[in-house]
């Protein structure tokens, strides 16, 4: 891997720096190649760092802020009043050239709407997407579905771009060669569903470079029968807080039944391998690294809530963008989509 640079937002989630800087070390003792800067307060950001005994750290620099966007900020307030936020500072110095990527655990809303203002999206793309993989049935698998709530109406052409940009992030991060890409409806009936997405299905079936298979409904998200899901914000937000809402159902149920009496408890200790191992698969923080794609450049939003961990592997995943040139691929791809239609 080339020398590769990052942008961190050390100040945005609900911990902030007590999380982003030890992931931040744990990256680049990980990887000696990636170069990291530090977003925030510089003397919060050089007391942890002296902390973790990496304050002289060769891969890691500070860039001093003296504000930050708070989780419940309005976004038009952020992107106004916040020049000098750690999450401004992230996404300005993706737009200078100066690092490849950022990284935010940070107010959402305020992270689409000034990386959308500062970056600007891609020829071609009306609107940017949140996108996110999602757990499958299958081990080690997942499923890439995009918006998750950054656009709460899409027309036919934005969903066409989002499933454009969906196959390349499966193409290019996963390495699948023909990304199976689905259109979420609330059947897979051809005559079902709204005119847009009957009209997006049509333009899909016109490109012979996207692999789509049809209409998917809401029980199969997890059956592994499309590698990319498409819908728009609203509707892809109310269906991954409803499944993240039956996972908690599901998990305290299951603790619930194996704690009624005496013989449930002891099953309940010969099952907690097994159990601990189901629901690790199932855990948010592997899949935890949210990509804001159509942009002109990389940014990557974690969990607010993340661990050390889990924000480590946001990081992870902006290194990955970086490396197969992902906005990139998105333009060739999407110039090359529009010609075919035309």
């Amino acid at each position: 891997m080339n020398n590769l640079t990052i942008a961190l937002d050390v100040m945005g989630g609900d911990k902030g720096p007590l999380i982003t800087i030890p992931s931040a070390i744990m990256a680049v003792n990980q990887l000696p190649s990636l170069q990291l800067i530090l977003c925030g307060d510089k003397n919060v950001i050089e007391q942890l760092l002296r902390t973790h005994q990496a304050l002289e750290h060769p891969q890691l620099s500070i860039e001093h802020t003296t504000q930050i966007v708070t989780m419940c900020e309005k976004p038009s307030s952020a992107m106004r009043g916040k020049k000098d936020s750690s999450m401004r500072k992230a996404i300005d110095l993706v737009n200078e050239g100066t690092a490849q990527a950022c990284v935010s655990a940070g107010n959402t809303g305020a992270l689409f709407a000034t990386a959308h203002f500062v970056l600007k999206t891609l020829p071609g793309i009306e609107r940017p997407a949140l996108l996110s993989a999602l757990p499958t049935r299958l081990p080690n698998a997942h499923v890439f579905m995009l918006d998750l709530g950054a656009n709460v109406f899409c027309d036919a052409n934005v969903l066409y771009q989002f499933a454009i940009m969906g196959s390349v992030l499966a193409q290019e991060v996963d390495g699948i060669a023909r990304p199976k890409v689905a259109l979420l409806n609330m059947g897979e009936e051809e005559i079902k569903g709204s005119d847009h997405i009957k009209l997006a299905a049509s333009q899909l079936q016109q490109n012979p470079d996207i692999n789509y298979i049809g209409f998917i409904e809401g029980n199969d998200i997890f059956n592994n029968k499309a590698d990319v899901i498409v819908c728009d914000g609203f509707v892809g937000n109310v269906a991954l807080k409803t499944c993240e809402g039956v996972a908690s159902l599901v998990y305290e149920k299951v603790k619930e039944v194996l704690e009624k009496n005496i013989f449930a408890r002891i099953l309940g200790r010969i099952l907690a391998p097994t159990l601990k191992k189901l629901f690790k698969s199932m855990n948010p923080d592997q899949y935890n690294g949210a990509s804001l794609v159509g942009l002109r450049g990389i940014v990557v939003k974690s969990h607010g809530n993340a661990n050390s961990k889990a924000f480590f592997t946001a990081i992870m995943e902006a290194v990955k963008e970086v490396e197969r040139q992902v906005p990139k691929k998105i333009k060739d791809k999407l110039e090359h989509g529009l010609k075919q239609r035309q």
